[in-house]
């Protein structure tokens, strides 16, 4: 619009200009009269008025030559403005129509495409998974699916295998995870200890240079050597066993450690992996599990123990009262465990509470031996008060 204006101007000031030489020389080239309300200039008539749809800038150029070539101007670039939307509204319902009937046809092609791959995705997975297992030498081993049709044996074959290969990851590996204990003459524990190995034991750490590592928790050794001669120590972890072996190995050289247990041997349950005590083929009562996940006791919450996870942190000590509590519980001879844990069940740190609970009863001691002590030596005073007083008394 300013370059219209800009023209407009222009054209203004030359045609003012050369009315003024026209008038000057005498000539009758360019007359303008009033006539009407408009103005007449050799030939031509302009409205006082401003047209509709005139814009503001040409209305406000005012009645004379410059606002009737403004208004003019403004005029001529409204209707090709007009003519122009007209031709692009056009323009864009045919290329809404021209989409809507690409989309349905688009669309139908993307669904027999996606048809044809999920049908044969289908056939692929029957023809793999349906067909008889094989011996050593490629000797077809006969089922129960023999004497079916063979499209039946296919779809039966094939939903057997899924249906055992989910039983596999949601169930333990076996009813008994562990084998019997061991009879005389050979030594057997009284407790069994099951303690998680990652954030319990290790904590893994991840850098750019180093990758993942696997750092040691203070008190790990003392544990072990502590509570061996008194527990059945086991790692039950829910990592794999490639991952879990050589950490256990790791953390244990000198084999305190009775049994390892990895993922395959837990229940996967709402997305958590739950060690069943019921599975382990040891008394219940006699059992203890450690982990920093309550999910991960949740069949037998009254076996269990959840210690904070830990972070890494060098100064810990947990482990080191982890082992006084359960010392203490073994050395006791506890016939259940669960009594005692059902205890700290509600506990935010267990073992923050077995410290505390452990400092008043020792104080509720000292403060017995204390006044069994003054009563002992008030007795001897008495003792000592009446035999002095007893000659006395005996020579009158």
């Amino acid at each position: 619009m300013a370059a219209v204006v800009a023209a407009a101007r222009v054209l203004s000031e030359a045609a003012l200009t050369g009315g003024l030489r026209a008038l000057r020389g005498g000539g009758g080239g360019c007359r303008r009269w009033k006539r009407g309300g408009a103005w007449a200039l050799s030939g031509r008539t302009w409205s006082s008025g401003a047209p509709p749809g005139v814009p503001p800038q040409a209305k406000a150029a005012g009645p004379g030559l410059t606002g009737a070539v403004l208004r003019e101007v403004a005029q001529q670039q409204q209707q090709q403005q007009k003519s122009t939307g007209e031709e692009d509204g056009k323009g864009s319902d045919e290329q809404q129509e021209k989409t809507k009937k690409q989309n349905p046809t688009y669309t139908k092609r993307l669904l027999q495409i996606v048809g044809l791959l999920g049908a044969g995705n289908g056939v692929a997975i029957i023809y793999i998974f349906g067909r008889n297992s094989v011996d050593e030498n490629g000797v077809k081993i006969p089922d129960e699916f023999d004497n079916d049709v063979v499209i039946l044996q296919q779809l039966r074959r094939s939903y057997k295998y899924f249906k055992d290969y989910s039983q596999m990851i949601m169930e333990p590996t076996s009813p008994k995870l562990l084998p019997d204990p061991l009879k005389e003459p050979y030594y057997q524990p009284p407790y069994t200890l099951v303690i998680e190995l990652t954030d319990v034991l290790l904590h893994p750490e991840w850098s750019l240079v180093t990758g993942w590592r696997f750092k040691k928790r203070p008190g790990i050794d003392n544990l072990f050597q502590q509570l061996a001669p008194l527990y059945e120590i086991v790692i039950f972890t829910s990592e794999t066993g490639m991952t879990a072996f050589p950490l256990i190995d790791s953390v244990d050289p000198h084999g305190f450690i009775s049994y390892r247990l990895f993922r395959d041997a837990t229940r996967y349950m709402d997305g958590h992996h739950v060690k069943d005590i019921s599975c382990l083929n040891r008394d219940p009562s006699k059992v203890v599990v450690v982990d920093c996940k309550k999910e991960a006791f949740r069949l037998q919450p009254f076996n269990g123990l959840a210690l904070k996870k830990w972070d890494g942190n060098s100064d810990d000590r947990t482990l080191f009262d982890l082992s006084a509590f359960l010392k203490t519980i073994a050395l006791s001879g506890v016939e259940d465990v669960r009594s005692v844990l059902e205890n700290y069940s509600l506990e935010e740190d267990p073992l923050e509470a077995f410290k505390r609970r452990q400092s008043q009863l020792e104080q509720e001691e000292q403060q017995r031996l204390s006044d069994l002590t003054q009563h002992k030596k008030q007795q001897l005073f008495l003792g000592s008060l009446a035999s002095r007083l007893w000659p006395r008394s005996k020579q009158q």
